[in-house]
């Protein structure tokens, strides 16, 4: 069986919803990059070395990242070489492999995010000005609040007053608690005395808001250093995650970010936004590669339960475009 078939086998036991909003999430991505490679190897009829060139190239515009696209293009053709493959079509389902060996070389990602046994689970919300963290962070609540636990909100970004109305605002309208400090308070004192809070009323999940900072502000990071080793005064494990939330439309961009949130906060997970409004849906590859950091959610519109949990498998039938090539069956 080829791997084609074997990704589309193993979707049939995901869940259809979710298929539907990787396969319309992915739209702009799919006509962008598998359209384009579709189209390359219905052109080339032998395997030489501009076939491969420009196959690097389709992947770098992609936002795959030039190092991870030259190593699948290392990878494709010492397998051409070794399968004796003349045809340019068979590397299309060897490129998905490879894709896939690539993101999962680094160890395989858990499906849900780490749950504290005996204590509220912290939940620190890091990321750059614009890129929908507030409302990122509703998102999760409501995941969470549909699973049937108790969830509350830190507003840790004591800065900027919108962004506490902000998540006040959510806050309301999910109906859980928000804590909030008094406006330019310590955020460090405001998240400690947040968990605190929760943990004596026995809350479930406490996602804590930060300030959108610019990886090159110095200070501003080491702030994070700052709230991370204050939760830990409260609650020594925690916190349990440190989500850093990135715009994938910004494509390599998101690397440099992701490269200085990791180096102040110890990032554990990826949340991808704007997915649907990005066609280099690559990028999810290509920080991967670089930094080891699984991505845990993407979203892939604006509703509330657009955030899904980021799964590999469907995540490369929409890149590809398998969904509708069941559709066309």
């Amino acid at each position: 069986m080829g791997f084609f078939q074997t990704i589309k086998t193993r979707l049939f036991g995901k869940s259809v919803a979710q298929s539907q909003k990787y396969r319309k999430g992915m739209t702009r991505s799919r006509s962008s990059f598998g359209e384009k490679l579709n189209a390359f190897f219905a052109r080339y009829r032998t395997l030489d070395a501009s076939t491969f060139a420009e196959l690097e190239e389709l992947l770098i515009t992609a936002d795959v990242g030039v190092s991870l696209a030259h190593d699948l293009i290392e990878s494709l053709q010492a397998q051409a070489r070794l399968q004796q493959i003349s045809d340019p079509r068979a590397l299309q389902e060897m490129l998905l492999q490879t894709m896939h060996d690539a993101y999962l070389r680094h160890g395989e990602v858990p499906a849900e995010l780490a749950l504290a046994s005996s204590s509220p689970s912290v939940y620190l919300m890091v990321g750059v000005n614009g890129v929908g963290k507030t409302t990122t962070i509703a998102k999760l609540a409501q995941r969470y609040l549909d699973q049937g636990r108790s969830v509350m909100l830190v507003a840790g970004d004591t800065f900027r007053a919108g962004a506490i109305e902000q998540l006040v605002v959510w806050g309301h309208r999910l109906g859980i608690p928000v804590h909030v400090g008094k406006e330019q308070a310590d955020p460090a004192s405001v998240l400690y005395d947040g968990v605190r809070w929760g943990k004596q009323q026995g809350v479930d999940i406490i996602l804590c808001d930060t300030a959108g900072r610019l990886q090159t502000k110095v200070n501003l990071m080491n702030e994070l250093s700052k709230i991370h080793r204050v939760i830990q005064k409260e609650i020594p494990e925690g916190p349990h995650e440190v989500l850093l939330v990135l715009d994938a439309t910004t494509g390599q961009n998101g690397i440099q970010q992701a490269k200085a949130f990791a180096e102040a906060t110890g990032v554990t997970g990826l949340i991808l936004t704007k997915m649907d409004g990005t066609a280099k849906g690559g990028i999810v590859l290509a920080i991967r590669e670089q930094f080891q950091i699984p991505v845990r959610f993407i979203g892939l519109g604006e509703q509330l339960d657009d955030l899904v949990p980021f799964d590999l498998d469907q995540y490369l039938a929409g890149l590809f475009g398998l969904y509708e090539e069941e559709e066309t069956r």
